[in-house]
C-alpha cells in the first residue's frame, strides 16, 4: 500500500542511536553504523523519531510500504515490558491516533494484558503543551469605540493541532477557513467566527490527504450542526472545498455546508 513512512538520509546519519530510543514500536536499529528501518510494519509514519535526531537525518515520505500492523506492535511491546508498552500507547494518544489506540487496547484485552495507560491521563493533539485543548465562554466586551472584540473561544485552531474530539466541536456550528481569509476579510470575527468552532488550514501548502483524514475523524466523532467553508478567490484555495467534501463523504455524515469565497480585496462573493 502507499502510505507515509520515515526516510533516513544515510549521508547525514552518524549512527548515534537517539532515534532508536525515540521509536517505542521498535522499527529502527543501528546497523553498520547507520540507523535503519528494519521493519516497515512497525513504523506508523507519525515521525516521533524525527525530533530525537540531532542531525535532521530523518524525514517523512509517501511511498509503497508494508501496511502498519498495530497488533504485531502491541505484541512486541508486551514482550518488552510495561514501560515500553506505556510509551507506545502514550505515543498514539499524543498524536491523536484514536483508532489505533482503540485497536491496541482491544488487542491487549484479547491477550488478557492490563493496559498501563491511565484513562484519566491528559492528552494533547501532538504532545505540545501549546496545543492543549481549551475553551472559554465569551463575555460581554465593552471596549474602546470602534474596537472589535475577539470572538475566538477555543484553542488550538490549526487543523493539524486540533484534537479529534473537543468540547468546542460538540453540537457546533463549525467554520473551516483557509488561513489567508482572516487577513483579507476585516470583519472575520463578527461575520464568520461569532459563536462558532474554528478550524484553519492551507489547502495549497499543507498535506491535503492528511487534512481529509483528520476532518473525516472529526466529522465521525462529533455531532456538528453545520459547516461554513471560507476560502480565498485564488484557484489553489478552492481545494479546501474539495477537502471538506471528501471528508464528509468518507465520514458518512450529512452535514449542511455553506461555501463562501473571499476576494483579495476583502469582499465576499
Amino acid at each position: 500500500m502507499k502510505r507515509e513512512i520515515i526516510k533516513i538520509d544515510e549521508e547525514l546519519c552518524n549512527g548515534c542511536g537517539e532515534c532508536v530510543k525515540g521509536c517505542p514500536e521498535g522499527a529502527l536499529q543501528v546497523i553498520d553504523g547507520k540507523a535503519r528501518l528494519v521493519n516497515e510494519a512497525f513504523c506508523d509514519g507519525l515521525g516521533a523519531c524525527i525530533g530525537d535526531c540531532p542531525l535532521d537525518a530523518i524525514t517523512i515520505e509517501e511511498r509503497e510500504a508494508e501496511p502498519y500492523d498495530e497488533k504485531a506492535v502491541v505484541e512486541r511491546m508486551v514482550e518488552q515490558g510495561e514501560n515500553v508498552l506505556k510509551a507506545h500507547l502514550e505515543h498514539l494518544k499524543e498524536h491523536g491516533q484514536n483508532q489505533l489506540l482503540k485497536e491496541a487496547l482491544q488487542h491487549l484485552e484479547e491477550l488478557e494484558v492490563e493496559s498501563p495507560l491511565s484513562s484519566d491521563e491528559p492528552t494533547t493533539a501532538c504532545g505540545c503543551p501549546s496545543s492543549e485543548p481549551s475553551q472559554w465562554e465569551m463575555k460581554s466586551q465593552e471596549g474602546e469605540i470602534g474596537k472589535i472584540p475577539s470572538q475566538l473561544r477555543q484553542w488550538p485552531v490549526q487543523l493539524h493541532l486540533v484534537p479529534i474530539e473537543a468540547p468546542y466541536f460538540k453540537d457546533a456550528e463549525l467554520v473551516i477557513v483557509a488561513d489567508c481569509v482572516p487577513f483579507a476579510y476585516p470583519n472575520f470575527h463578527t461575520d464568520f467566527l461569532k459563536g462558532k468552532g474554528l478550524i484553519i488550514g492551507c489547502p495549497k501548502l499543507d498535506d491535503a490527504q492528511k487534512y481529509v483524514e483528520k476532518l473525516t475523524e472529526i466529522f465521525k466523532s462529533n455531532d456538528i450542526k453545520n459547516i461554513t467553508i471560507a476560502h480565498m478567490e485564488v484557484p489553489c484555495c478552492f481545494g479546501l472545498v474539495q477537502i471538506v467534501k471528501r471528508a464528509l463523504d468518507a465520514s458518512g455524515k450529512d452535514i449542511p455546508v455553506k461555501d463562501v469565497t473571499v476576494t483579495i480585496r476583502g469582499e465576499t462573493k
